[in-house]
């Protein structure tokens, strides 16, 4: 299970994707690139237009990809200029990048840490464990009640649709990654139990309703 390959970023271009895939490689990481391209788990609230380029490493990768991103954005911290767009911030919006960080690259991230320093804020890792912690916590919930789509996915199961079939199957194993590459469940035990039994009602009656179509032709 550690050794499968999970998201570590996500990119608009795929160029930028080559970048860190080039990274990586001299730093000893195997990645793989992939397409986002939507499929059925956009039905459940995901933005088909949202395409991203993915890099995924192993899980037992994660930590060191971190630190190897984390240091080359310190590196070139001393580079910027003074009219970044950071140095506008305020101090709680630089906090929020601090708590957020899967939102914001690793340079970002290390200059808000700069810049709350140098305006005499106390930034240790301590903190910024305590903020990873609580961002997991955030992340890992379950998505909000999936009425409508248990109701649509009943509706088309029972009249013998495949749409039931795959509703009732995202529902039951949909999962989302965590930034620290660990995977969890998309839903709520409550609906992913809807959506096992939506699979299995679909599963039964799917094929019923096919062979009679077909008798029916003869």
């Amino acid at each position: 299970m550690e050794n499968e390959y999970s998201i570590f970023r996500k990119y608009k271009t795929l160029e930028q994707a080559k970048d860190l895939e080039e990274l990586l490689l001299k730093n000893g990481i195997d990645s793989i690139i992939a397409d986002n391209v939507p499929s059925v788990d956009s039905m459940f609230g995901a933005n088909p237009l949202n395409n991203e380029i993915e890099i995924r490493i192993k899980q037992t990768d994660f930590k060191k990809a971190e630190q190897i991103l984390e240091l080359q954005a310190e590196n070139l911290i001393n580079e910027v200029d003074k009219d970044y767009y950071l140095f506008e911030f305020t101090k709680e919006e630089l906090y929020e990048i601090l708590l957020k960080s899967d939102e914001w690259n690793e340079f970002d991230y290390k200059l808000a840490q700069k810049i709350l320093q140098d305006r005499g804020k106390s930034i240790n890792e301590e903190l910024l464990n305590s903020l990873k912690k609580e961002r997991l916590e955030q992340l890992a919930k379950p998505e909000g009640n999936q009425k409508s789509w248990i109701i649509a996915g009943y509706f088309f199961a029972i009249l013998g649709g495949m749409l039931g079939l795959i509703i009732g199957y995202f529902l039951w194993t949909s999962k989302k990654t965590l930034p620290n590459g660990q995977k969890v469940y998309s839903y709520t035990n409550k609906d992913r139990r809807h959506g096992k039994y939506i699979f299995y009602i679909g599963l039964i009656v799917f094929p019923t309703a096919f062979l009679i179509r077909f008798l029916n032709q003869l």
